[in-house]
């Protein structure tokens, strides 16, 4: 017998713990991975990191808060959505959020490096529990890159919010509607009008469009670069159209979680290493590598620090 086309979508909800590798503090690794009070795709409102999980093609809301010390963490995980979870939810839903709070990184080994450097040491206490944060995906973090390349941080994640907006899927909870961050299939539904209608450029919509294609074609396997050396994946990345430097290199830290990455064109990022170091004069690309020798293979780390040192100026 046919279903009536009026049948009741089935909610699903879960809860549950995960106890990450201490110390941990989900306030300064949730502003990490935010950067910004304006991104409404990863939302942080001082007790609840939120953010909704494209899963197949079930959107999951996710809210997590933190109980317990520094040194003896527990996130308290509530996921929602409104239809059956594909039978592997749970555990892909733990996986995206090893990855977005940096949960089984062990910090063990820079905190012993940290302490034989004054600077360095001061730096990591102020944030002590700050894990670096990754992309659930590859594919996530070179769209990113995309969106915020040669742009303000805030231009580019709104750029971002539009795009999520537009092709992510949907969520409503009580709160407002939020939505997943595109997919490749979402962003290759788009044309490329409607993606300079959001205000990203010709060229920035050309790659949009280039990189969902790729990947729909089996041309490119975003999640192969894992797989690949830094300078191998440096490599692959700058073929694709749109890619240069610096949207390689920050890929390598917030999409493939190498922490030993610094991107050196960031102008961002080299003016908070300006500033912390009390440099006069601007950072080029080979000074910025120049002056992180002293502290690799942790110069993600710093990069992710020194993020936060200048967040709480300009939150």
């Amino acid at each position: 017998m046919c279903k009536s086309a009026n049948t009741t979508r089935i909610m699903q909800s879960i809860a549950f713990s995960l106890v990450p590798v201490p110390p941990f503090r989900l306030d300064l690794t949730a502003s990490a991975l935010r950067r910004r009070s304006i991104n409404a795709i990863d939302s942080w409102d001082g007790e609840v990191y939120s953010r909704v999980l494209a899963i197949d093609s079930v959107a999951v809301f996710l809210q997590i808060t933190q109980s317990g010390m520094l040194r003896s963490p527990r996130l308290h995980i509530k996921a929602a959505a409104d239809e059956r979870l594909p039978f592997n939810g749970k555990p892909r839903i733990i996986e995206a959020l090893h990855k977005l709070l940096g949960l089984r990184f062990n910090m063990t080994a820079f905190y012993r490096f940290a302490k034989t450097d004054p600077q360095l040491r001061a730096l990591t206490q102020r944030f002590l529990g700050l894990k670096p944060p990754q992309f659930p995906s590859v594919f996530e973090g070179i769209v990113n890159g995309i969106a915020c390349q040669q742009l303000s941080l805030h231009v580019g994640l709104t750029l971002l919010n539009r795009l999520a907006e537009k092709a992510g899927l949907p969520f409503e909870p009580a709160t407002g509607p939020r939505f997943a961050f595109p997919r490749a299939e979402d962003s290759n539904a788009l044309t490329l009008r409607a993606i300079r209608l959001l205000g990203f450029s010709t060229n920035k919509g050309f790659a949009l469009k280039r990189l969902s294609e790729e990947i729909r074609h089996g041309n490119f396997h975003p999640e192969r670069l894992t797989r690949l050396t830094n300078e191998e994946a440096v490599e692959h990345l700058i073929k694709l159209r749109g890619i240069g430097r610096w949207t390689a290199e920050y890929v390598l830290l917030r999409g493939l979680g190498r922490t030993d990455v610094f991107p050196g064109d960031d102008v961002g990022a080299r003016n908070n290493l300006r500033r912390w170091l009390k440099l006069e004069g601007a950072l080029n690309y080979d000074g910025v590598n120049q002056v992180l020798a002293k502290w690799h293979p942790y110069s993600g780390m710093l990069y992710f620090h020194l993020l936060l040192d200048h967040l709480a100026v300009v939150p």
